[in-house]
């Protein structure tokens, strides 16, 4: 039976959806508010801290090349939820690392974990859902990871801030346990997945018919400048708000990221307009109002900072959340491939965006971080152009 919005079944769904989101953001971004003190206790520059979030989200890319395939002959349920429980065990290992190298396994480890999740996610909504609530679904999933990413930096700054950044880290990985507890129980099998059992070759043709699509690889180009930038300026944002003029404290810092509130009603609000409107005339103006968002933060003023950096947050989790559902429906037969592509853009985008704004910073604070980013997203949105007249 196909869900439909308004039914029980449905909203059962809904909830477990940003159930997992949540527990897997918070897990895989919370590093960003613990920057400064990786720096300050491992003796590091910014660069090689940075580290800390590009190794996970990198493994996340490759594992996401692989866990879209392996769903279509396990199953999308276990995939799933033994990601969320290995990601929840392994946090808690990198909380009591005595090394940075092994504080550095254990969050790539944990990042080959989850990305046994997201591109499985989008598959099982798009098999599951009756397309015109697909958007909404993909949206509310979007929107429990943007609550997800924003409580686990808030979190984890006030607690660095208060206690360490190990306590931090060991209280985040206990909560994503119990919300990985709670997604076994709550999501329920598919009705509509039929497994297949395919060769390495069928399985590398699936992914090729994707790339074949006049739309989709320029979706997975623009997912992953968007992620790419996104990820950037928070990465380096909180090193900008600890030095003068502003000189805040870690606590004060990590309040920027209660920003992502806005992200979720954006997403939730894209999904929603998705199906009347009509993705690719949605999808350009917010990837605008994302670029604008970027180049208000290089402003003075603290209030203007901290609205372009919520400006930019809404433009990119509205473009995230019209994608991913576009992605699910133009990937057809093959959208747990499709999925897996643009996800795996997304996160290299990040990895290596993120890595390189530490040496712009180095060289020129934040109007290096922010004019590199501002450079991508130009280019992203000149891709959004194209894409609205496909």
């Amino acid at each position: 039976m196909t869900l439909r919005r308004g039914s029980a079944a449905f909203r059962a769904l809904c909830v477990t959806l940003f159930a997992a989101g949540y527990s897997m953001f918070s897990l895989l971004y919370c590093a960003q508010a613990l920057l400064p003190s990786f720096v300050q206790d491992f003796g590091l520059t910014p660069a090689q801290s940075s580290l800390a979030v590009s190794c996970a989200t990198i493994a996340v890319a490759a594992s996401i090349l692989v866990s879209g395939s392996l769903s279509d002959t396990l199953g999308r349920r276990a995939m799933v939820v033994t990601a969320l429980l290995c990601a929840a065990v392994l946090t808690l290992a990198a909380a009591f690392a005595p090394t940075w190298p092994l504080l550095l396994v254990a969050r790539g480890l944990m990042g080959l974990a989850l990305g046994g999740m997201p591109s499985v996610l989008i598959a099982y909504v798009s098999e599951e859902v009756e397309v015109d609530s697909v958007g909404l679904a993909t949206g509310i999933y979007i929107s429990g990871s943007v609550f997800g990413g924003m409580s686990g930096r808030l979190l984890a700054g006030l607690m660095t801030d208060f206690w360490n950044w190990r306590v931090a880290l060991a209280v985040l990985g206990g909560v994503s346990l119990l919300g990985a507890l709670y997604s076994a129980g709550a999501l329920k099998p598919s009705t509509h997945f039929v497994p297949q059992a395919t060769t390495l070759q069928e399985r590398l043709r699936r992914y090729m018919r994707p790339l074949r699509d006049a739309g989709l690889p320029w979706i997975f180009v623009a997912g992953c400048l968007l992620m790419g930038g996104f990820v950037t300026v928070y990465n380096y944002i909180g090193f900008r708000l600890l030095l003068p003029p502003y000189g805040l404290r870690p606590a004060s810092v990590s309040l920027v990221f209660a920003l992502y509130l806005v992200g979720m009603a954006s997403s939730t609000w894209a999904g929603a307009l998705a199906g009347r409107y009509g993705r690719r005339h949605l999808y350009w103006p917010a990837v605008c109002l994302m670029t604008a968002g970027i180049a208000l933060t290089m402003a003075r003023p603290l209030a203007l900072v901290a609205a372009g950096v919520g400006l930019m947050t809404f433009g990119f989790f509205g473009a995230h959340s019209l994608a991913s559902s576009w992605v699910g429906l133009r990937g057809k037969e093959c959208r747990a491939q499709a999925a897996s592509l643009y996800l795996a853009g997304m996160y290299v985008g990040s990895s290596v965006a993120g890595w390189l704004g530490g040496f712009a910073w180095a060289a020129y604070r934040w109007p290096g971080v922010a004019g590199m980013v501002l450079a991508t997203q130009c280019v992203a949105l000149l891709i959004a152009l194209k894409l609205s007249r496909l």
